[in-house]
């Protein structure tokens, strides 16, 4: 007869199957994809190189902090494009940036200016629809689903269309297998329901399930729910956040070689 409290080996067995990784979530701009590149590239060309790159940093940061503010009010997700026009105008009006307001025409130029042609407000916006992956993305997405046969999604914030336009420009719409916006969650991540849902729907338990971020506030909300987690250093993002204690909170972090090492954490976490 069995010990009180001990598990018969078919329970075992399904325990193991529950706790092994059947699937990877992963977030999309800045984790998979170069966003930094695409947007100072689009941006207006007489601005000085350097202060594209300060102004697309600073731009990341106003959306990404008015994208907290809206998930912490539990409001529904907007049109990406909506947010992003309003935070560019709103660092616009500040120093360094408005002595350049006149190259996006939002005052219009002046006469003797010798700027002819300059993007519009909503095309740099629309950098955000076309972005490159970066090198070492899709070596390790499709590596996981050849040899370890798992699915994978992104979870991101964002439109439905945005991240359509996104895997096409990246070239990465091989390797997954369903993309999860926002807009289509009804719900902002880091709220535990963003999570909560795109498990619901592809029948998988937080147990066995892979967060893959470039976001401390990602990786630390998939993992109160059950999540192991898997943080990839991006110097385009959590500029503000304290590596050391990120590495201590996550099952791996991946350092300056981005996901090259993807394969063997998500085996070793299998």
């Amino acid at each position: 007869m069995a010990q009180t409290g001990s598990l018969r080996p078919t329970q075992v067995v399904t325990q193991q199957q529950q706790r092994r990784v059947k699937a990877v979530f992963f977030d999309f701009m800045g984790t998979c994809l170069d966003w930094h590149s695409s947007v100072i590239s689009t941006l207006p060309q007489a601005i000085p190189e350097s202060v594209r790159s300060a102004m697309a940093l600073d731009w990341r940061q106003e959306f990404f902090d008015e994208l907290h503010a809206r998930s912490r009010q539990g409001v529904a997700p907007e049109d990406i494009d909506v947010t992003h026009r309003r935070t560019l105008l709103r660092i616009l009006e500040r120093e360094p940036y408005k002595d350049h307001r006149h190259c996006f025409f939002v005052q219009g130029l002046p006469e003797d200016s010798d700027v002819r042609e300059s993007p519009t407000v909503d095309e740099v916006v629309g950098s955000w629809h076309s972005m490159a992956a970066w090198p070492d993305v899709l070596p390790a997405l499709l590596a996981l689903k050849r040899d370890l046969g798992l699915e994978l999604f992104v979870l991101a914030n964002g439109t439905t269309r945005l991240q359509l336009d996104l895997v096409k420009s990246s070239g990465l719409g091989e390797a997954f297998d369903m993309l999860f916006s926002s807009e289509l969650l009804g719900v902002y991540k880091p709220a535990p329901e963003s999570y909560n849902k795109a498990l619901d729907l592809v029948r998988v338990e937080p147990e066995s399930a892979v967060m893959v971020a470039a976001h401390a506030y990602d990786t630390r909300a998939a993992r109160a729910l059950g999540f192991k987690t898997v943080y990839v250093y991006r110097w385009t993002d959590d500029r503000n956040e304290n590596m050391e204690l990120v590495k201590r909170e996550n099952d791996y972090f991946l350092g300056e070689g981005g996901m090259r090492d993807l394969f063997r954490a998500i085996k070793s976490l299998s």
